[in-house]
């Protein structure tokens, strides 16, 4: 059996094969709009809150407006007890609340720095800080406004006044992000992830079929297979791939900035380690279900140890050489880098380098573990 011959029966059992089809094409077109979903509206807006206000005064009623104007929080009630703004956020009626003392408007006019009360469930960081950033931002107003009066009854002119009421002046500018949204911050360091999980479990499943019985793999010699299947699936695999940093970026507006050859370039090396590794655990393990359970369990550890979500600094050090060894945690790192943060290739190379020396470790072994796992031929003559 010629190479080419190879190929073509290659394909036509991994297309044939409806649970590695489902695999690849079903498991990442489904994840590429089913994963995003709960997050399309980017950052959490317009949470509902409640107002205790011991004041009363026109001063306090006017921070209340500027609460409600703000669009991180909506004012949904106002309450007269803390008590009962307790039991409104423990009945989840509102996500939070905020707490006007009495004597608010005296210590305004007197100088003081009165105290505001926030109050938000910090077990949903996002919908947290959307409450205390709409609360906070209403008080900071109102607390320039009354210095900016003021600095006016003294004198000073309202030009400067208007500049000179802080000593510091903050500007912030997102970079990488300038949404600040959920999409653009874990979208694509997990579509990586997505993409070397379908993949080694579209080659371990492939892999695991084969190995019982008879057919075209067993009449080839263990390389020409391994290398036949591998251009299969990096084949398919560049498809999907484009898909995925192509039309799922552009649908989901996420930033993306590197030419499609430094893509194409980093992407070589991350698919053929993942081949690698999925004919390694294809031959591995007894059974070729064995293969969608060990991948499955190791996806949430990989994409908390990939360095995106939680600093690798904090990360014990056994933890991270056993997420060196995957490939998507230098792919993770240099497709943020390439595509999001516009760095070099000079700047990425390593990551690349690093990635060709897990394809060139992960394939000797699922070599090695083939050719103890392959049958030899046994041809019979007839004298």
């Amino acid at each position: 059996m010629t190479f080419l011959q190879l190929l073509k029966a290659e394909l036509r059992s991994v297309l044939t094969n409806p649970v590695v089809v489902l695999t690849v094409f079903g498991g990442v077109v489904f994840y590429s709009f089913l994963y995003p979903l709960p997050y399309a509206q980017q950052t959490p807006r317009e949470q509902p809150i409640a107002i205790v206000n011991l004041d009363g005064s026109q001063t306090s009623l006017k921070l209340e407006r500027m609460v409600d104007a703000t669009p991180q929080v909506n004012v949904v009630t106002r309450l007269y007890t803390i008590a009962d703004a307790k039991q409104a956020f423990m009945n989840r009626e509102i996500t939070g609340f905020m707490v006007i003392p009495e004597h608010f408007y005296k210590d305004v006019m007197l100088g003081k720095s009165p105290t505001l009360a926030y109050a938000a469930d910090a077990s949903y960081f996002l919908v947290y800080g959307t409450v205390v950033e709409g609360l906070a931002q209403a008080a900071g107003t109102l607390g320039a406004q009354v210095k900016v009066s003021k600095m006016l009854i003294d004198g000073v002119p309202l030009s400067m006044a208007s500049h000179n009421y802080s000593a510091i002046k903050l500007n912030m500018k997102p970079t990488f992000n300038p949404t600040m949204g959920y999409i653009e911050y874990v979208v694509p360091a997990v579509f990586v992830l997505i993409l070397q999980q379908t993949l080694i479990m579209a080659v371990g499943l492939q892999t695991g079929t084969q190995r019982h019985g008879r057919g075209y793999w067993s009449q080839a010699a263990t390389g020409s297979l391994l290398l036949a299947r591998t251009t299969i699936f990096v084949a398919i695999y560049y498809l999907l791939s484009a898909y995925y940093f192509g039309f799922s970026f552009e649908r989901l507006s996420v930033n993306h900035i590197a030419n499609a050859s430094e893509l194409l370039t980093l992407l070589l090396p991350f698919l053929l380690g993942c081949c690698g590794l999925g004919l390694w655990l294809g031959y591995l393990l007894p059974r070729r279900e064995l293969v969608t359970l060990v991948v499955l369990v190791s996806s949430m550890p990989l994409i908390f140890l990939a360095g995106f979500i939680w600093p690798v600094e904090s990360i014990p050090a056994p933890l991270l050489w056993f997420a060196d060894l995957s490939p998507s945690t230098w792919a993770i790192k240099g497709f943020l880098a390439l595509n999001q943060m516009g760095a070099t290739w000079q700047q990425i190379a390593q990551y690349w380098t690093a990635l060709w020396a897990l394809t060139a470790f992960w394939g000797g072994i699922a070599y090695l573990v083939a050719r103890r796992n392959t049958k030899p031929v046994v041809t019979e003559s007839l004298g």
